[in-house]
This record gives structure tokens, C-alpha cells and sequence, in this order.
């Protein structure tokens, strides 16, 4: 790449960060990415509030203005709400709730309602899969609904909403047709409606945007390996094979290289997204042994490292331009969620509500801090810790915590 375009880059990336807003999965990047000061550590004390959810969920805080908005779900699936709530209180402003006649079936990890929000202006978009995708004001006005089909299988849905230049991107993978669309934000008519080359297991992973030569790209993981789209027409750009599958954890973008991990037990992989068509020869830079089983949480870079973390808690640091593997740790408990990374810290929540936070270093873990929230026993935590205004969100299945740090 050219040095003017790198810095180009660079400095969108950092245009992005800086007038942070909190809008959707795993925040502006949609790499859980803040430039934010993140405290390093809280516990019970610093629990501003404390709501119960009407429901269960997995999605994430998102806000808009001084409102914040998750999901849940009741009777199966039969309800699925979008909740807004006041940010300084935990208290639900308006709820919207839609019906849905149908039997779905979902994975016992999953749930039925586990895509988070997405706002922009006064908008917020919400998926709740086979019934629907769903545009409402954010003071509770219904703007639009658009029917997506059936979503067959019995994996359920994970995929997130992402919205950008006023259009919503919306991955729609399952194990029958699978595709992506782009929706008009304001008249929910369909721009582009692209199907997809492979057919998946289910559609969990959620795209992001990167911009490589002065082009967007948006960059989706799959059942079969990751790809690049045009966002303007949803053209497939180019296509790098995976090692196993699944490919729920959303990938990872920096220092020029798409870093993806597979979510059954594979390879690391780091991909050059300048080619096109089938590059997973051409393209791919290198991969590198995964460890400890499974993975739903996503890689994470810091200090051209990267960190990931399986759902069995066995984290790994790779190096970020080689992929030479640099120590193996573990961490306490089971993983679904996420990570979060400050400019110097690695937060990564386990499904009790403990968070530990990681300083990057090439030596070994060094943990700086193990943060645990005083919960029920049947609280489960699997969503993605949310960082908004001086508050951090946190979300089990039918919970949520508004924490100030100490």
C-alpha cells in the first residue's frame, strides 16, 4: 500500500474513534475498538444500576442520545422486544414487542434473541430472524418491517445489523438460502440483495467495513472461509478459504491484514485483502495452530499482537506480522463473548460476569486485573461488555449492569 493511502487510512480510522458513539456491535469498528479511558478495575460497588430484563437475550448495549437499547425474548421466541432504556437509570422508557406464530428452533449457546441493535440519528434497526427486521424511531414509532424468510436449521441467528451512509447491512446466512442484503435506512427497500457462495451452518457472524486503496470493503467471516464485498453493490471482491468452519467470531482488521479465526477448531489465519477472486493461495500470509477447542470470541490485535481467547478460556498471543505463536495461557472459566481493547488493555468477559483484563506482552499473560460482579447462580454472561459515556454496560441473559469504575 502507498504511504499516503496507509496514512489516509490511518487517519479515517482515527476520525472514526473520535467522535465515539457506542451504535452498534462491538462499537464504531465493529472490532470492539475504544479510544476511550477504560477503567482497569470494579466490582459490585461500582454497579450504578441494576435492571431485570423483561426476558432473555444475548445482544449487546447500544445508545443513541442519553437512551441505550438491547433486545430480549419470552416464551421461546413467541415475544421478541427491543428495549430502550434511560442510560442514568435502567428504566425502560418504551418497549416494542413482536409477535411471532411460528416454531423456531435455536442452539442451546444461542437463543432468540441475540443480534444486537443498531442506531443512527434518531433510527434504531433491530433482527429478530424469521420474524423480521425492524426499523423503529427512537422514541418508539415504527418506521418500517421487512420480512427476511425462514433461516432453517436449528442453530438460530446471531447476526447483527450494521448501518453506514444510511444503509443497513444485514447478514442473513442459515442452513437453507443464504444472503446479504443492503436496506434503505429510511424507506427499508432493498438496494442490493447479494446471495451468498456457500451454505453456511447457520448466520452468527456479524460484517465489518475496512478500507484498503481507497475502497470500502466489507469484510464477512462464513461457514466456508471469509469474504470481501463491494458495500456500494454487494460484488463479492475476493474469497479466502478457511481450516474447519463455522466462522461465527466476527475478523479482525490492522497493520494492513485481515486476521480470522474459524470457530470449530482451526487455524489463525491472516489474509491480504488486496487480490480478487479466489486468493486463498495468493493472499494468504500465514496461519498459525489455534488452541484450547472452540472459538465464539473474536481475535483481537494490540502492540502487533493478537490475542484470542477459546471458549474453554485457553488464550493465545500470536505475533500479529508473522503469526509465530508466543506463549499459551489460561483463563478461568467458559467464553462466548467478545473482547473489548482499550489502547492498552485486553478486556474479555467470562460467562459468571468476570472480566479479566490483559496488558499485551510478547513474554507471557500478564494479568492486570480480575473483575467480578456479585451475580445470581443462573446468571449467564454472553454478550459483548459495552463501553458508553464514563459507564460500562454489562449484559447477562436476563440482566443488565450500568458500572462506573471505581
Amino acid at each position: 500500500m502507498p504511504k499516503f493511502i496507509k496514512i489516509f487510512a490511518v487517519l479515517a480510522f482515527a476520525k472514526l474513534l473520535a467522535g465515539e458513539e457506542w451504535r452498534s456491535f462491538r462499537g464504531p469498528t465493529g472490532m470492539g475498538v475504544t479510544q476511550k479511558k477504560i477503567p482497569l478495575s470494579w466490582n459490585s460497588n461500582s454497579i450504578v444500576w441494576k435492571a431485570r430484563l423483561p426476558g432473555s437475550g444475548q445482544s449487546s448495549v447500544v445508545e443513541a442520545g442519553d437512551r441505550i437499547f438491547v433486545t430480549a425474548g419470552e416464551n421461546s421466541g413467541a415475544k421478541r422486544s427491543l428495549l430502550c432504556l434511560s442510560k442514568t437509570e435502567g428504566r425502560i422508557v418504551w418497549k416494542k414487542t413482536i409477535t411471532f406464530n411460528e416454531n423456531e428452533d435455536s442452539h442451546r449457546m444461542n437463543g432468540w434473541c441475540t443480534p444486537t441493535p443498531a442506531t443512527f440519528e434518531n433510527r434504531v434497526v433491530a433482527f429478530f430472524g424469521p420474524a423480521g427486521l425492524f426499523c423503529f424511531s427512537t422514541e418508539g414509532e415504527m418506521i418500517w418491517s421487512l420480512d427476511l424468510g425462514t433461516f432453517p436449521g436449528n442453530w438460530g441467528v446471531a447476526a447483527s445489523p450494521v448501518i453506514s451512509g444510511g444503509v443497513v447491512y444485514q447478514n442473513c446466512d442459515s442452513m437453507g438460502p443464504s444472503r446479504l442484503l443492503a436496506i434503505d435506512l429510511e424507506s427499508g427497500k432493498i438496494k442490493w440483495d447479494c446471495p451468498r457462495a456457500e451454505k453456511p451452518r447457520g448466520g452468527w457472524s456479524t460484517p465489518i467495513f475496512i478500507e484498503v486503496d481507497g475502497q470500502r470493503q466489507l469484510i464477512l467471516n462464513g461457514e466456508y472461509g471469509v469474504r470481501a464485498y463491494d458495500p456500494a453493490n454487494g460484488e463479492e471482491r475476493w474469497f479466502c478459504k478457511g481450516f474447519n468452519g463455522r466462522g461465527a467470531p466476527v475478523p479482525f482488521y490492522g497493520n494492513d491484514l485481515v486476521y480470522v479465526v474459524n470457530g470449530k477448531p482451526g487455524d489463525l489465519y491472516a489474509v491480504s485483502p488486496d487480490g480478487r477472486g479466489d486468493v486463498s493461495k495468493t493472499r494468504l500470509k500465514w496461519h498459525a495452530k489455534r488452541n484450547g477447542g472452540r472459538d465464539l470470541p473474536s481475535p483481537m490485535m494490540l502492540n502487533d499482537l493478537i490475542l484470542v481467547t477459546s471458549m474453554s478460556g485457553v488464550i493465545t498471543c500470536y505475533d500479529a506480522k508473522t503469526g509465530e505463536t508466543h506463549w499459551i495461557d489460561r483463563l478461568k472459566g467458559a467464553f462466548v463473548g467478545s473482547p473489548l481493547a482499550s489502547k492498552d488493555h485486553y478486556y474479555i468477559q467470562n460467562e459468571r460476569g468476570t472480566t479479566y483484563v490483559v496488558s499485551p506482552d510478547k513474554k507471557k499473560l500478564k494479568l492486570v486485573a480480575v473483575n467480578q460482579l456479585e451475580t445470581a447462580e443462573d446468571e449467564v454472561f454472553r454478550s459483548t461488555l459495552s463501553p458508553i459515556d464514563e459507564f460500562i454496560f454489562a449484559r447477562s441473559q436476563s440482566h443488565l449492569y450500568c458500572i462506573r469504575a471505581n
